[in-house]
């Protein structure tokens, strides 16, 4: 059995909106709707760009400058234009949030202090001259840094020589990495970015754990997502939500919504029945309880636990679906309530800008391993639905649960959690096929692209994650910001 039973006497705390009336405000005949662009809840990124650089003097028979393009007051203000422009060109094609402050110019203590007392969440330095002692200076005690030095790019800096990994290494710079620092490439500031971005939006998510905070095969999860990753989880009882669900079924309009939403789903292209259509409906039912959940509690994403026996009576249904429709439109929803792998699913959400797949893992031979759950999200590309046949969830045979089919050939990221220890693995796969074996219901034949025999001693019995394309540095990148050991399998 793959999912997780949870008493009363483990919950935490309660929301007090799972105590609210279970009509509540109507819905919106719109709430769902498969033509809405997806959508990420999400902070931009601000950006302090600082150009730290030097105006010498000449003096006669004596060596009086250093190397560098940029050595005059007139010559930092071209960089510093050239710097803004960069990155305006950058912000507005990266995909994510960015928020581009004004570049500060520094050449002495003085400046430099002042750059430093920037509230942005991540500071690019320029260093295109000056000393050692400035460029400490500069470095955030608790924010991140990317220094990022000229060479082909515009006029080539001295700390393109100057930067030495002795100098990275230091006791003096332990906030800076060799993996912090770029040379010429816009792309590669822009992945930097992203992964931090994608590091400040998990770090303090707010999300509702339905039947309480779990972690498979590791209790202690939930405590370490509270405090490693600052999660706010706000847990709901069963009790008082069974009042609610069971209250909207025996609501004529949302039952008649529901319906309504539920023929326009079956219509979608690629779409086939092959349960009742008395499932699926309640399937939007619970949709509608558990959207109503997220905006009372102002949560950015949603777990369940005891998915597979206690809603199934209260819903009429499996959250199966349900779930599947909530990552389709932008809103991070996972089964079993693991606190193991949510962390590792809510990074990566936001890395790659598209659904996750929470799935189980088998044992990995000849490079192959099987990924399968009833959950699976239909727009994994964040714009395209995949063709699925809407089935029973497949331990219960009830409900409704999707059998996603991901197109042969397709690359796809995954992270498995050695589960809620610091260390976490990261590899690529090829999507081979989806086979329809006696086990959950959307499930993939993957060949593991690396190392694969190293899987052979992870651990498997934990969930992983997947997500469409090769987003391994970012996670490598954003995960250090949470003190996480990350390995990986495959190259990046």
């Amino acid at each position: 059995m793959c999912c997780i039973e949870v008493s009363r006497r483990d919950f935490v705390r309660i929301m007090p909106a799972a105590m609210a009336a279970p009509a509540g405000k109507p819905w919106a005949p719109d709430r769902w709707d498969p033509r809405r662009d997806f959508y990420t809840k999400a902070k931009p990124l601000t950006v302090q760009p600082v150009l730290m650089y030097a105006t010498p003097e000449r003096r006669e028979m004596a060596s009086w400058k250093s190397w560098g393009g940029v050595q005059t007051e007139q010559a930092a203000a071209d960089e510093a234009a050239r710097i803004a422009a960069e990155l305006r060109t950058l912000a507005s094609g990266a995909g994510f949030g960015l928020e581009i402050l004004p570049a500060a110019k520094v050449k002495d203590a003085e400046a430099a202090a002042r750059a430093k007392q920037s509230a942005a969440d991540v500071t690019v330095i320029y260093p295109a001259a000056g000393s050692g002692a400035l460029l400490r200076a500069l470095i955030p005690a608790e924010r991140d840094a990317i220094v990022f030095v000229r060479h082909r790019s515009g006029p080539v800096y001295y700390w393109y020589e100057a930067l030495s990994v002795r100098y990275l290494k230091s006791a003096e710079t332990p906030r800076l990495t060799v993996e912090d620092v770029v040379v010429d490439e816009a792309q590669e500031l822009r992945w930097r970015l992203r992964a931090l971005w994608a590091a400040k939006n998990c770090r303090g998510t707010r999300i509702v754990a339905l039947g309480g905070a779990r972690g498979k095969y590791a209790a202690e999860a939930p405590k370490v997502a509270r405090e490693r990753f600052a999660f706010d989880i706000a847990e709901v009882f069963y009790e008082d939500f069974e009042k609610r669900i069971r209250g909207a079924l025996k609501d004529p309009a949302r039952g008649a919504l529901a319906r309504r939403w539920a023929e326009r789903y079956l219509a979608m292209p690629g779409t086939a029945l092959e349960t009742e259509r008395k499932f699926v409906e309640n399937a939007f039912v619970l949709y509608g309880a558990f959207m109503d959940l997220m905006e009372e509690t102002g949560a950015a994403a949603f777990t369940i636990g005891s998915c597979m026996g206690t809603i199934m009576p209260m819903a009429e249904t499996t959250a199966c679906l349900t779930l599947s429709l909530m990552n389709d439109e932008g809103t991070p929803a996972f089964c079993e309530s693991d606190f193991v792998i949510i962390p590792a699913g809510l990074l990566l959400r936001h890395i790659a800008g598209q659904p996750v797949f929470l799935h189980n893992s088998t044992f990995p031979h000849n490079a192959m391993v099987t990924c399968a759950h009833c959950t699976a999200p239909r727009r994994m590309n964040g714009a395209r639905y995949e063709p699925a046949r809407i089935l029973t969830h497949y331990e219960s045979e009830f409900g409704a649960a999707p059998k996603v089919e991901i197109p042969a050939g397709q690359e796809v990221t995954f992270i498995d959690p050695e589960y809620a220890t610091a260390r976490w693995v990261g590899m690529r796969g090829v999507v081979e096929r989806n086979p329809f074996y006696d086990i959950c219901r959307s499930q993939q034949d993957v060949r593991i692209l690396g190392d694969w025999k190293r899987l052979l001693n992870e651990a498997r019995d934990s969930h992983w994650v997947m997500a469409y394309g090769n987003w391994l540095r970012e996670t490598a990148y954003a995960a250090r910001r949470f003190g996480l050991t990350f390995e990986m399998i495959s190259e990046s």
